[in-house]
């Protein structure tokens, strides 16, 4: 499963994705030696480096690729100092073409373990052999290791793999949904995206939920059910609305387009919509003014202002626009 081809790219991973394919087409050949992917729990590093692991193994069969956790490589070195039988662990670590140590990290205070790597990191480096590691933290923010050894970890590529934007998260959702062979509405997928923002796998957690919820209820999916489990896995974290999300949900109801908010037309119910979608912009996200209207329609801070007051203008003279903007807002407020 842990693929290139099942890692979905967005800007929240491109440069390590785009290096670790680099890595996986010549391993030790590139700059990126070793290659060090960080960042928060659930965002797919692990996936990543097994990526590079599987992709390297097809192209070149006769390499010996280790994937590794820390925790496993502290472990079988404790029993290979407690059996005496060190050299040969270290000589096993040594023969290895690409060396994929997950979780580095956790090497944190513990000096002998840290310092045996040292010596096989060196090893492995100066045959021109590959390293990838990856860790929850940056080399600079890692705390408990040696400098020494933190100074090596900076030879190469750092890249770091951050929250998916919304877009990047309807992509993972209609990925698996296709692969499971499974029927989703798409403001199903929509709903479950705005809602559950902190890593991909919560968000493949969810869906996962609420599959398991359809097929033993033998209920069908629908907006309704997915709200009601979404609030059961959310019920502490706040949702967060984005500009994308947003002009969706203004765009389906009007029926047209998403793309159509980024047209340079005057057409009157394009401008309208695009307002519309200014004014909550505005006032359900954080967003200042100028990034609402970079992200709607390429316009400066003054126009979104504009939008925002001819919304409120209309919505006290005009009963049809006022019952737009409502029931728009009941589908944001969900």
């Amino acid at each position: 499963d842990n693929t290139f081809e099942n890692f979905i790219e967005g800007e929240c991973n491109r440069l390590a994705r785009s290096a670790g394919y680099a890595v996986a087409q010549n391993p030790g050949g590139t700059a990126f030696n070793p290659l060090m992917i960080y960042g928060n729990s659930g965002l797919g590093k692990t996936h990543l480096a097994q990526a590079i692991g599987i992709e390297s193994k097809e192209k070149f069969p006769d390499m010996v690729v280790l994937y590794v956790n820390a925790n496993k490589f502290q472990t079988q070195f404790t029993e290979a100092t407690r059996n005496n039988n060190r050299n040969d662990f270290l000589h096993f670590y040594q023969m290895i073409d690409i060396l994929i140590l997950d979780d580095v990290h956790e090497f944190a205070g513990k000096e002998k373990t840290q310092e045996t790597f040292f010596h096989i990191f060196n090893h492995l480096h100066q045959s021109g052999k590959q390293l990838i590691l990856t860790s929850d933290k940056p080399p600079i923010e890692l705390k408990g290791m040696e400098q020494r050894l933190l100074s090596r970890f900076k030879w190469g590529l750092t890249a770091d793999l951050v929250t998916p934007d919304f877009k990047t998260r309807i992509e993972i959702l209609k990925r698996k949904v296709y692969k499971d062979g499974i029927q989703l509405p798409d403001e199903v997928m929509e709903y479950i995206a705005s809602h559950i923002t902190n890593n991909v796998r919560e968000l493949e957690g969810a869906l996962v939920s609420l599959l398991a919820q359809s097929m033993l209820n033998k209920k069908e999916i629908t907006l309704d059910l997915a709200s009601k489990l979404i609030n059961k896995l959310v019920k502490n974290s706040k949702r967060e609305l984005s500009i994308e999300y947003i002009s969706k949900i203004v765009c389906d109801y009007f029926n047209m387009p998403v793309e159509s908010l980024q047209a340079k037309t005057r057409k009157r119910e394009i401008v309208q919509a695009r307002q519309i979608a200014m004014y909550f912009s505005k006032s359900l996200t954080k967003y200042s003014l100028a990034s609402i209207g970079a992200q709607i329609g390429n316009k400066d801070h003054a126009t979104v202002l504009h939008a925002c007051k001819t919304v409120t203008n209309l919505k006290e003279t005009d009963k049809g626009f006022r019952q737009f903007v409502e029931d728009i807002e009941k589908k944001l407020k969900m």
